[in-house]
């Protein structure tokens, strides 16, 4: 586990147990509930902390948990989930499939993303930044962290992690399909008052495709840094860039903003991440203002990162050894016998499908025995994506 502490999000004080679900802040009695391992700490949730609490306090586990199953971030305009649904998976989460709980959750095209996240080049590109900067960090935060895809890598190559997101239902499923129960992960607003983790000891701190939402930017960026310590370093991939229209909410940042925000960074074209893992070599770093045309930033900083990238070659963007990998399951077979790319909704096909590193037909099979870099038939098939390693629960 990371030893950091967890700061009330409305003072600033510290927060202790004070039941086996609850925190609690000394200074002014105020309580924040915990389930299943993960403190909810949202400051504009008065109302439903309350509940939860209410429920809690009573027994009333399953009720308490779908309440916040419910709960969505202020930039979601889809419909509410299903209160039976959300107490089905209660109910079921032992037994059943992450595509269960995001059709259960009511996630829409969003759960699309998050099921298929796994080949997508947006998820590749943050892969290729971290390894190639990699410098065998022990402790890592993710800010944002969706359902845990980075974490459950970094945890795989003996990291000790942890994720925030604002998003309790996010959390709870990354701890129950994804990530499992070493991952230390706590729900917060970036717009609380007080950062809940200040100065947590990680060495290194990532933020994938959620920056771009976030309204105090360089303020964020500031507190992350702080996470980060003075020898830890900064990933932060996938910024949207406002000079090009893309197709997600949020507030994009300029080439000048992304020069402001990281006056010590290397930044990166995503595509030129996503190239560099399929082309097996180094990502070349370009000055901001030379990428005025890209669709995304990533950039890296921090007085604990790489002096100069090195080649994609190994570490995060390829599997363990020995893994039984799947074809990607956006493949479905055809009439014909072979595999062909079914895209999950035409929002999908249009943000992604000049971009993809996978072919749009395989020949399978379903099932791929991965020995490592050295099958030189496999590789480029799994370093496009063409097969994954998913959740054993996918």
């Amino acid at each position: 586990m990371i030893p950091f502490e967890l700061l009330s999000p409305e003072t600033g004080h510290p927060l202790r147990p004070d039941t086996p679900h609850s925190l609690a802040d000394a200074s002014n009695g105020a309580r924040w509930p915990v389930v299943d391992g993960i403190p909810y700490l949202r400051t504009n949730r008065i109302e439903l902390i309350e509940g939860v609490l209410a429920r809690l306090d009573s027994g009333d586990a399953d009720e308490a948990l779908a309440l916040l199953l419910a709960d969505q971030d202020d930039w979601w305009n889809g419909p509410p989930a299903d209160p039976d649904d959300l107490l089905r998976l209660v109910r079921e989460r032992d037994t059943a499939t992450l595509r269960d709980a995001v059709r259960l959750l009511g996630w829409g095209r969003v759960g699309d993303y998050f099921l298929h996240r796994w080949s997508d080049p947006t998820f590749l590109a943050g892969l290729a930044l971290l390894e190639a900067h990699w410098n065998e960090p022990r402790c890592v935060f993710e800010f944002a962290c969706g359902i845990g895809h980075y974490l459950r890598e970094l945890r795989r190559r003996g990291c000790k992690v942890a994720g925030a997101d604002v998003v309790f239902a996010k959390l709870w499923v990354a701890r129950h399909w994804v990530t499992g129960r070493e991952a230390q992960l706590v729900c917060f607003d970036a717009g609380s008052p007080h950062w809940p983790i200040p100065g947590a000891p990680a060495d290194l701190v990532i933020c994938n495709d959620a920056f771009y939402f976030l309204d105090d930017k360089a303020g964020v960026l500031e507190c992350l840094r702080q996470n980060a310590g003075d020898d830890g370093w900064l990933a932060v991939s996938h910024i949207h860039n406002s000079d090009r229209p893309g197709f997600s909410a949020g507030r994009a940042v300029s080439a000048d903003e992304i020069d402001e925000l990281f006056p010590d960074g290397f930044v990166y074209d995503d595509d030129e991440l996503t190239g560099a893992l399929v082309e097996a070599r180094a990502p070349a770093p370009r000055k901001a203002g030379d990428l005025r045309d890209a669709e995304a930033f990533s950039v890296v900083a921090g007085p604990g990162m790489r002096p100069a990238p090195r080649s994609v070659v190994d570490g995060l963007t390829l599997p363990r050894e020995g893994t039984l990998l799947s074809l990607n399951p956006l493949y479905r077979r055809d009439r014909t016998g072979m595999f062909r790319i079914v895209w999950p909704s035409e929002r999908y096909e249009a943000e992604y499908a000049v971009r993809v590193t996978y072919p749009l037909r395989s020949p399978g099979p379903e099932r791929l025995d991965w020995i490592g870099p050295s099958d030189a038939e496999a590789v480029t098939r799994v370093r496009t994506r063409e097969f994954v390693d998913l959740p054993e629960r996918w």
